[in-house]
């Protein structure tokens, strides 16, 4: 408490008090905790009113100015309550082209209540999100924290009596393609404990070659080794830049008295990207142990898990097993009798795509809003709390065991060169068999397809492709006999991304994608620099209005150059991301832009039309 304060306190309930308490452990800086403590706050009072925003800025020597300005950047903090069950529908991409919007608009005349409003009774209420990581169940929803997949009107309707009446009907615990029969293309390595009887536990773990690297690294190998070993492998960053990961981790300092830090980016919120959350259901062990590995090779003693808001169940899982492996000496002082010391805890993020940035992490892991900082300084020099800092997405981290257990080479041998390992893919959309696949990198993309996906749904052809994710630009049909790796697509004018593939068929409106697509990134900017919040509001507006058919000629090419007005005008990729996806549609598809200045979409549905009426 700050010296002299006497401001009214609260007094909380005992589980909140502990909690609190917990959290306030865990990092240097008090202000870290603020995210997670008003989220777990929330839990327990249903929204954030007045006395506990002020209690945790006592807590946490603040002013209330600062705890709301950041409360009110996070799209899952709330100052008013919702219904008992609040039913969150995604409507981004990949559900968009399964029916989220059928869904959404079911749910609206049974339960006779609009977006963001709640039924007379408190029983529910409904929203409408963005991508909430369950791109291969789609349709999906989640019911608090509670998801639920590959849903239909009718499998909605029953779900609402079961909740009326009491029941809570079994969430989905990401089984739609993480857990799946294993297909002759794949190449398991760090999904090779999927379907494992309590594959999530440190005994199966330990079982199936679990903690062996990183009993290697620390009784074997002096950093640099370790450091030298992941860049023979090839491993480039699995979250979307490729960048190579052992060249990352050789630029943090080695004598430098400040504390370096190890953070794994699991926010993982790109439209048709769900690979993470499979990893650490089923797997938190291997994530674990590559997280500590990389501490090792740094110089480390402390690493963070930054998981999206709405992963609540996958944090829990993810907690439970770093409690498993404090008890059994995988972290902590002295790792296995050694002079190495590490400790890793979660950190719960509150929705906010931004965050995917790493200088945005950062800032939201120290408690603020998620703006992206200036570089250089890079966070290898200066990052986390003004130190050295390696930052890692969840599928880069989970391959480290791997590589170090059997050899870089071993590892770079599985792909193609200079792009080594097995990648995640998330095919979504329109396939017979929407999964999550582990495949070598170098796959054939119509082969991905076609075998792994199961062709496209109802024999119809292939329009487009989003090889890596909504920020990458598409590929035609006749552009995807090619190999996804990150240097042929990027020669072929996309990205490997994040490995999120968005399967469209031939009966999809492409300007009704780009309008979707369009709508997320207006919704996720932070508002920081002018060409991204400006850009993307005002290309949202022409793309619903073209849409709409009220678009002009001149729309056409004005939609083009404002997008490409962005390119390489904004603090960090997000502009780049809206811009990219839509320059590709208006240039590879300006016949259906066009066809939309006679009249109305030659594409649109009965449920487009409602959805329009919004």
């Amino acid at each position: 408490m700050i010296a002299g304060d006497n401001r009214e306190r609260m007094q909380l309930p005992p589980q909140l008090e502990t909690k609190f308490a917990e959290l306030l452990g865990r990092y240097p800086v008090k202000r870290s905790a603020l995210i997670p403590m008003m989220l777990y706050a929330q839990d327990y009072y249903g929204y954030l009113g007045d006395d506990i925003l002020a209690e945790i800025a006592i807590r946490l020597e603040l002013n209330i100015i600062q705890v709301t300005e950041t409360l009110l950047y996070y799209s899952m903090l709330r100052r008013k309550a919702v219904g008992k069950y609040h039913i969150q529908v995604c409507t981004n991409v990949s559900c968009m082209l399964r029916g989220g919007y059928e869904i959404f608009d079911h749910l609206k005349t049974r339960l006779e209540i609009g977006n963001r409003e709640t039924t007379s009774t408190g029983t529910f209420s409904l929203e409408e999100v963005e991508c909430m990581g369950a791109c291969t169940g789609a349709p999906a929803i989640q019911v608090n924290y509670d998801f639920y997949e590959n849903l239909t009107p009718e499998s909605v309707d029953l779900l609402l009596e079961e909740l009326q009446t009491g029941m809570k009907p079994q969430p989905v615990a990401c089984t739609s393609g993480s857990v799946h029969e294993r297909h002759d293309f794949e190449k398991l390595v760090i999904s090779r404990r999927f379907g494992l009887e309590n594959s999530r536990s440190i005994d199966v773990y330990r079982q199936n070659d679990g903690y062996k690297a990183l009993e290697k690294a620390v009784k074997e190998m002096t950093p640099e080794q370790v450091i030298d070993e992941v860049k023979k492998s090839n491993l480039r960053g699995r979250g979307g830049a490729g960048f190579p990961t052992g060249m990352k981790w050789s630029f943090v300092p080695k004598d430098i008295p400040k504390p370096k830090y190890v953070i794994c980016n699991a926010d993982e919120s790109e439209p048709g990207t769900c690979k993470d959350r499979p990893l650490m259901e089923h797997d938190p062990h291997q994530l674990i142990e590559g997280v500590t590995i990389a501490g090792r090779a740094i110089g480390s003693q402390r690493g963070y898990i930054y998981i999206r808001g709405e992963y609540r169940y996958v944090l829990d899982i993810v907690d439970k097993a770093i409690a498993e492996a404090y008890a059994a000496g995988y972290l902590g002082k002295n790792i296995l009798g050694t002079d190495f010391s590490f400790d890793v805890c979660t950190h719960t993020g509150a929705g906010a795509y931004e965050c995917g940035e790493e200088s945005a992490l950062m800032e939201s892991l120290e408690g603020k809003r998620g703006y992206p900082r200036i570089k250089p300084p890079f966070p290898a020099v200066v990052g986390l709390y003004g130190c050295p800092t390696i930052i890692n997405n969840v599928e880069s981290l989970s391959a480290v065991p791997a590589i170090i257990l059997r050899g870089g080479e071993w590892y770079a041998n599985l792909g193609t060169p200079k792009n080594g390992g097995t990648r995640m893919l998330c095919i979504s959309g329109h396939v017979n068999r929407p999964g999550i696949y582990e495949v070598p990198l170098g796959m054939n993309m119509r082969l991905a397809i076609d075998e792994l996906g199961g062709g496209v749904r109802g024999g119809k052809k292939v329009k487009a492709v989003i090889p890596g994710g909504s920020s990458c630009p598409l590929l035609k049909a006749d552009e995807i006999d090619i190999a996804m790796d990150y240097d042929s697509l990027a020669k072929a004018g996309s990205m490997l991304g994040s490995g999120a593939m968005i399967v469209i068929d031939e009966d999809t409106c492409m300007v009704d994608v780009a309008r979707r697509i369009m709508h997320f990134y207006a919704h996720e900017s932070c508002g920081w620099c002018i060409p991204c919040r400006e850009g993307t509001a005002w290309l949202q507006k022409m793309l619903d209005r073209f849409h709409a058919g009220h678009g002009t000629p001149e729309d056409i090419p004005l939609i083009g150059e404002l997008a490409q007005n962005m390119l390489g005008r904004t603090f960090c990729p997000l502009g780049d991301a809206a811009a990219m996806p839509t320059i590709s549609i208006i240039k590879k598809w300006q016949q259906e832009f066009e066809d939309h200045l006679h009249g109305k979409c030659a594409y649109m549905s009965a449920a487009d039309i409602l959805a329009m009426a919004r």
